[in-house]
Parts: structure tokens; C-alpha cells; sequence
């Protein structure tokens, strides 16, 4: 059956609605144990075809031919161990990316759509999902359809280009039906609900909640991080194969020892490690009023440089209150009040009408009736209704003074001068419109409105500044009400109004925009992109949802329809800037411990390949097995990705990826690691009998996984590692490794021969000395020098 012709359906519901006061909230509860609730329970992957998936891919192959090659060697303990690290390998990925998972549903859960519902004759804001068959909604411009409905009146143009693919909108008008899932995209209607749930023709309300998924910046730091590791590796591996071939050696057996080099230069775990930070991350926001639907934008913050934000709510209070009325023509400030009223609706929970009801209910003026009412659309600029009162018809206009003024053709009453004066004041100007029967349309005054800046937004401008975040106001209001606020919150008056086409550079110069429409947004973020800015935008519209989507930081502000809270990458339960200055501190923090995981993995990488390489180039022989390196990578890569939860230090200033940097300094690090490694190799051998009495492999595998821990501690810390103290998850994991590593080489496990205990201590302590002294010293001071460092508190 067609969308067109379903939509003059009609559905048997089990009573007939009462337009008037809605369900009771027994009523509502009674069908809701009869129908469920309004949701679609998702399909989940099932969890044994995500775990068989960590077999699959680059890393995993690379283990599994060296565990089939120390097979066909007959090393079946090595074969076993190392198929048993990559089991557990598997595993950890599994319930680590399993716990980010888990977080993303539980932020998801959190966006649930909102819907405009008459319950117990009021007009609540309530979850789309509580929703059964009977009841009376409000829907308006931006709104999701939240279930199968019927309207009741009004005209609404509805976009149903997620059902049936059709990107042309549809008119639908009383007695038609409209979709779950469909997006309002002009009008205001009252609905009844016919469907919900499964039972919906097309909707599901738990997919109206879409969580963009686009291409992570993570995916280009492990290309440029893996184009540097390989090709380190690679050479050396190339270097060593050649050697051991001209000497005439068997080429298989050292293959596997070969092939975990290479593995030991892939960030395995980076992806995994990236992905818990930002889920935990978005958790943390949370609780500070911030629900990210997009991970990404976690990352995209810390690189912000440009923040576009409203006016309206961001920066002001969104509480409009009426500062004083104006009337002309003869009318009295009453009956402009009741005027006003008439052409504004309870229903919409729109900040204007709010306005004029409250106003007209503190006067107490007389009662009216409204047959018919339009209301605001940013492309017409005004409300309209037909109302009785007395026995009197009246057509009434609320709206943008110079769009009322064009419509009842008013030159008069001074119309530009009035504007001037009281937007100068902070005053947004309305004017109102009366026309009867008996006489022609005219204006019957000007409301002047007020709605002040929030008291911290002052503090907060200030403090996104010493973040190195440009803040630009956006406004439809006037360029003088656009100039009082900017001065009274402290940004710049460089205000530029959009009343044509301006230059990107004006764009980027400017400290504002007044007389901006919605699709303005768009332009703007296309504009500072050009620039090479990194843009966020703040928005709450339907017509804002394709600048929240272009942005790479899309924020959709608390009074959000549900197309702008599904199109941005961050919705803010709570109004202002402060929401927004703990997004960008979060992402940077969450910057700062990616950029410790890549310099210490780098920095452990290049002395494991360079150290092992050079080491059979001046022996002979290697001094570590394949399942020595194996065990290293699985001691100490995996338990890094409790950096995630590390104490860091976020910058203040925009963060930008420069691989190139971080593995220069780690390779002086590791430069040093390496001669350290060498030195403590030769004492070992000259006067602790390694390669005689102490087993080799044992002693070299000390050296490099303890050296990997200490490493861990110097990263971590851009000033010297005890300028703080580490996560308390990081710092047991890391001591945990210690004495892991302490009870490995103390008594043995197949593939790692005892030694003695002493000798163990001394490597620890060495270890601990040369990293935690020298390198720590050294790191200080390339990190200052290439200005990778931070100096904000925690």
C-alpha cells in the first residue's frame, strides 16, 4: 500500500479521544500494559561472531602464522603459549571494546526523544516512548513523528525521506495520517495517536536517535603512527633475514621471532585504548549535563578553534520576560497585551508566546477563543490567528516589526527609530497587528522583550578565550540588540549582519552575526572550513540540522528540536556555555592520554626491534625468543590501555596531531633506552654470567619488559614524572606487571627459564634508575622544546 493512500486511513483505537484533556494517567497506564511501550527492541550482534572477529585482521594473522610456524618447528611449548596469548588477547579486546559498547548504549538511552503529550488535561513534555494508542499530541516544525498518528488540525509539510527515500516533503492536513520516524518540516498540528511501537507502519523510535558514525581521526594517527613503526621494523627485520641467509642458517627457524618484530611495531591495542577513553569520556560528560552521540566529537573538540554559538539560551537566559508595551493608533497597552496573546500558543512552549500568556494572565484580561492559529516559521517571521472575542472576529499578527509593518503596510509610528532605541537597551522589539471586519489591518503596538545574559556567560567567554576558542555570537535579532549583548557578555562588537553574500575573511574576522536566518549556520561552517577551522556550532532548529552536521563539532542546546538533537554530535541537557567549556577540557584530556599511549608505544617499539636487531648483529645470535616478545607485548601493551583512565593535564590551547614530532622525541628516548639496554647487556654478560650459568633469553627479556613499565611512568607525565600522581587503575596495573615480571623470572614458566632473584632486583633497579633520572630528564626537556607541554591543573 502507498504512503499517500495509508495516510487516509484510519485506525480502530478503544475509545474516542477527548481532544479536550487527553488520557488520564490511568487511562495511559492501563493501555500501556496492553500495548508495551513505544520502542523496538534493537537487534544485538550476536557476541560470538564479535569475539571470532578478533581472529580476523593484520595482527591476528601475524600471530597465528608464528604459532603455526613454532608448530611445524616442533616448539610446542611456544606454540602454545603463544596461541594461548592470543586467545587471551582476543578476549581482553573483546570486553574492553564490549565496555565502550555498553557506554554508548547507555548515552543513547539517555537521547530519548521527547514528544509534546495532553495528559490529565495539561500539555506535558514527556519520553516519546510513553505513548499509547489515544493520545492527544502537539506537533510542530522539527519534530520527529514519535508514532502513528491522525491529525486533528492544522497543515503540516512532513518529510518522510527516512521511510520511503523520497527527499520531497508531503503535505498532510486533518484526517491524514503521518509516520513514526518522519521528520515535521513546516506547520503545527494536534495529532492523535493511532500506533505505537512494533506496531507502528514504518517507525521505530529507538532508531530516531541516529549516532553518526563517520570516519574516525584515530583511523589517520594509526596509518602515520604504523608508516613510521613498520618501516623501522621492516628494515631491520630486512637487515637481520639477510645476515642470517648469508651465514647459511635455516631461514624457518628464525621466521617466527621475525614475524612477532613486525607485530610488535603494529599499535594493536591504539584503537581499542582510543575507543574506552572516549567512551568513558562521554560517560563523564554526562554527569555534567552533555550527551554525546557521536564518539568522534570527543576528539574533533580538543581541536575546536572556532565556536559558533546562539544568542538565545547559550548566552542569554531563553526567559523572555515583556520590559514595557508601546501601544499606537489609539490601542492601550491592554489591549496590545491581549492581542498578543491571542496569537500564541500554550501548546508550542515557545519562549515569545510564553511572553505575551504570562503577561496576559498577570493583567488578567478577559477570556478569548482561537479558531484558527499559525504559527512561527523563521521564513515568515510571525504568528498568526483568527480569534473571537465579544462576539467579534479578529485576524491578529505577532511578529519582526519591519515584517508586521510590510504586511499592514505602516509607515508610520516611527518605526526604525523605535527599534533603534529599545534594542540599544538589550530589548528584542515585537509588534502587533489587529484587522477586523470593520477595520483594515493596522499595528496596535510594540512589545519590547528582555531576555538577559545568563550571569555566568561573562566568565565563561573569558575563560573559552584562554582555551584559544574564538567564540562568534549568532543571532536573528537586530545588529543593535546583537551589539548590547555582545558588550555586556565581553565579546567583540565586530557584529556582521547577513543581509548578502560576505567573504570568508569577513566571516572569520567578525565577532558575531545578527539578522542571521537558520540556513545562515550552514554558510557560516562552510565558510570558517575553507579556513582550515576546526568549527563548532551551537543550534536548536530543524533548518540548523545541516550546519550541526557539517560542523565537526555539532551541538544541539537543551530546547533542541529532535531533527537538531539527531543531526548534532553533542546534545546539552542544561543551558549556557558551561556544558560546552566541559566538552572541550574532556576532549583534550582524553587528546593527552592518546598522545601518552602512541609516545610510549613508539618509544617501547623502537628499542624492542632496534635493541633485538642490533644485538644479533654484534652476537650472532638473538638474545630474546618469539614468545619472549609475544609475552611483552601482552604484559604491557594491554595493561596501557588503562592509560584511559589516567590523571592528565589538558592544554590550553587547540590540539592538532604531529606524529612526525612525537616519534622524533621517541626516538631519542628510545635511543637512550637502547644504549642503556646494551650497557646492562654487557655487564650482564661480563660479570653475572649471563649466557652461562643465567639463562640469556631470561636476562634480555627483564631488561626489555621492565624498561617497558618504567617507560610508562616517564611518558605519562609532559613535566617530570613525579609532578603527579598516576589513575590509581593505571598505577596497580603497572605495579602489578612488576611483580608479575619479578615472579616470572624468579621461578620460571615454559618458555622462560628462572634465575636468580638478585639478579632480577638488579635489573629492576637499573631499569628504574636509568628511565625514572636520565630519560625522565631528558623527555622534560624535548617536550618543552617542541612545546607539546601543558601547564593547566587538573
Amino acid at each position: 500500500m502507498s504512503q499517500d493512500k495509508d495516510s487516509k486511513a484510519t485506525d480502530a483505537i478503544d475509545f474516542v479521544p477527548d481532544l479536550k484533556n487527553g488520557l488520564s494517567t490511568q487511562e495511559a497506564e492501563k493501555l500501556r500494559k496492553k500495548y508495551g511501550y513505544n520502542e523496538i527492541t534493537e537487534k544485538k550482534a550476536n557476541p560470538l561472531l564479535l569475539l571470532g572477529k578478533k581472529f580476523w585482521g593484520t595482527t591476528a594473522w601475524m600471530l597465528e602464522v608464528t604459532a603455526a610456524l613454532t608448530f611445524v618447528l616442533q616448539k610446542y611449548i611456544d606454540f602454545y603459549i603463544i596461541a594461548a596469548l592470543l586467545v587471551v588477547n582476543a578476549v581482553i579486546s573483546f570486553f574492553q571494546e564490549e565496555r565502550a559498547s555498553k557506554a554508548v548504549s547507555i548515552l543513547k538511552q539517555s537521547l530519548q526523544v521527547k514528544c509534546r503529550v495532553l495528559r490529565d488535561g495539561k500539555w506535558i513534555n514527556d519520553d516519546a516512548k510513553t505513548l499509547v494508542p489515544g493520545d492527544v499530541i502537539r506537533i510542530r516544525s522539527g519534530d520527529f513523528v514519535p508514532a502513528d498518528s491522525q491529525i486533528v488540525d492544522g497543515y503540516l509539510d512532513v518529510d518522510q525521506s527516512a521511510l520511503t527515500g523520497e527527499s520531497i516533503s508531503v503535505g498532510r492536513q486533518k484526517g491524514e495520517k503521518i509516520f513514526s520516524g518522519s521528520i515535521i518540516k513546516k506547520g503545527e498540528s494536534t495529532a492523535i495517536v493511532l500506533a505505537t511501537g512494533a506496531a507502528t507502519y514504518f517507525g521505530k523510535t529507538a532508531e530516531l536517535v541516529q549516532t553518526a558514525s563517520p570516519k574516525l581521526h584515530i583511523n589517520e594517527v594509526v596509518s602515520s603512527l604504523l608508516k613510521w613503526l613498520l618501516g623501522i621494523a621492516i628494515t631491520l627485520v630486512l637487515i637481520s633475514l639477510s645476515i642470517w641467509i648469508y651465514r647459511g642458517l635455516n631461514v624457518l627457524s628464525i621466521l617466527p621471532l621475525l614475524l612477532v618484530l613486525l607485530v610488535a611495531a603494529i599499535p594493536v591495542a591504539l584503537p581499542a585504548m582510543f575507543t574506552v577513553s572516549m567512551a568513558l569520556g562521554s560517560m563523564d560528560l554526562v554527569k555534567k549535563g552533555i550527551i554525546v552521540t557521536r564518539l568522534g566529537s570527543i576528539e574533533d573538540a580538543a581541536s575546536m578553534d572556532i565556536l559558533c554559538t546562539d544568542k538565545t539560551g547559550t548566552i542569554t537566559q531563553n526567559r523572555l520576560t515583556v520590559a514595557s508595551v508601546i501601544p499606537v493608533n489609539g490601542y492601550t497597552e491592554d489591549q496590545v497585551i491581549l492581542y498578543g496573546a491571542m496569537a500564541s500558543s500554550d501548546a508550542n512552549n515557545d519562549a515569545i508566546d510564553s511572553a505575551f500568556l504570562e503577561e496576559y494572565r498577570k493583567r488578567k484580561l478577559p477570556p478569548f477563543s482561537v479558531e484558527k492559529f499559525v504559527p512561527f516559521d523563521p521564513s515568515s517571521r510571525r504568528t498568526e490567528s483568527d480569534a473571537v472575542i465579544d462576539g467579534k472576529r479578529l485576524h491578529i499578527m505577532k511578529g519582526a516589526v519591519k515584517t508586521i509593518a510590510a504586511l499592514v503596510n505602516d509607515t508610520g509610528n516611527d518605526v526604525e527609530n523605535r527599534m533603534k532605541q529599545l534594542a540599544e537597551k538589550g530589548y528584542r522589539t515585537m509588534a502587533v497587528s489587529f484587522s477586523s471586519a470593520e477595520k483594515k489591518g493596522e499595528i496596535a503596538g510594540f512589545v519590547a522583550l528582555y531576555d538577559p545574559p545568563r550571569q555566568d556567560s561573562k566568565a565563561l567567554i573569558g575563560e573559552l578565550r584562554d582555551l584559544g576558542i574564538n567564540v562568534k555570537m549568532l543571532t536573528g535579532d537586530s545588529e543593535e540588540i546583537a551589539m548590547e549583548t555582545a558588550r555586556q557578555v565581553g565579546l567583540g562588537l565586530s557584529i556582521t549582519p547577513l543581509h548578502s553574500e560576505i567573504k570568508p575573511e569577513t566571516i572569520e574576522k567578525s565577532d558575531g552575526f545578527s539578522e542571521i536566518y537558520p540556513e545562515d549556520k550552514y554558510r557560516i561552517v562552510k565558510a570558517l572550513q575553507e579556513m582550515h577551522h576546526v568549527t563548532g556550532m551551537t543550534g536548536d532548529g530543524v533548518n540548523d540540522a545541516p550546519a550541526l552536521r557539517e560542523a565537526e563539532v555539532g551541538i544541539a542546546v537543551s530546547t533542541s528540536t529532535d531533527a537538531a538533537k539527531a543531526a548534532a554530535s553533542a546534545v546539552l541537557t542544561k543551558e549556557g556555555l558551561e556544558n560546552i567549556v566541559d566538552l572541550i577540557k574532556n576532549g583534550r584530556a582524553v587528546y593527552q592520554r592518546v598522545v601518552t599511549w602512541v609516545l610510549n608505544k613508539t618509544t617501547r617499539t623502537i628499542e624492542i626491534v632496534v635493541f633485538v636487531s642490533l644485538a644479533f648483529l654484534i652476537l650472532g645470535k638473538y638474545i630474546v625468543s618469539a614468545f619472549d616478545i609475544v609475552l611483552t607485548l601482552f604484559l604491557i601493551d594491554f595493561v596501557t590501555i588503562s592509560l584511559s583512565t589516567d590523571n592528565v593535564r589538558w592544554s590550553r590551547k587547540p590540539e592538532s596531531w604531529d606524529i612526525t614530532s612525537l616519534v622524533k622525541i621517541a626516538a631519542v628516548i628510545s635511543a637512550m633506552m637502547i644504549v642503556e639496554s646494551f650497557l646492562w647487556l654487557f655487564i650482564g654478560m661480563k660479570y653475572l654470567s649471563v649466557g652461562n650459568q643465567v639463562p640469556m633469553y631470561s636476562y634480555s627479556f627483564g631488561i626489555i619488559l621492565y624498561f617497558g613499565i618504567f617507560t610508562t611512568f616517564v611518558t605519562r607525565e609532559r613535566k617530570h614524572f613525579w609532578s603527579s600522581m598516576p589513575g590509581k587503575p593505571l598505577f596497580i596495573a603497572l605495579l602489578a606487571d612488576i611483580f608479575v615480571v619479578l615472579a616470572i623470572e624468579t621461578f620460571g614458566i615454559p618458555g622462560v627459564s628462572a634465575m636468580p632473584i638478585w639478579i632480577t632486583l638488579l635489573t629492576l633497579s637499573f631499569t628504574a634508575f636509568v628511565s625514572l633520572i636520565i630519560n625522565d630528564g631528558v623527555k622534560s626537556i624535548l617536550l618543552r622544546s617542541r612545546k607539546l607541554m601543558s601547564t593547566t591543573p587538573r
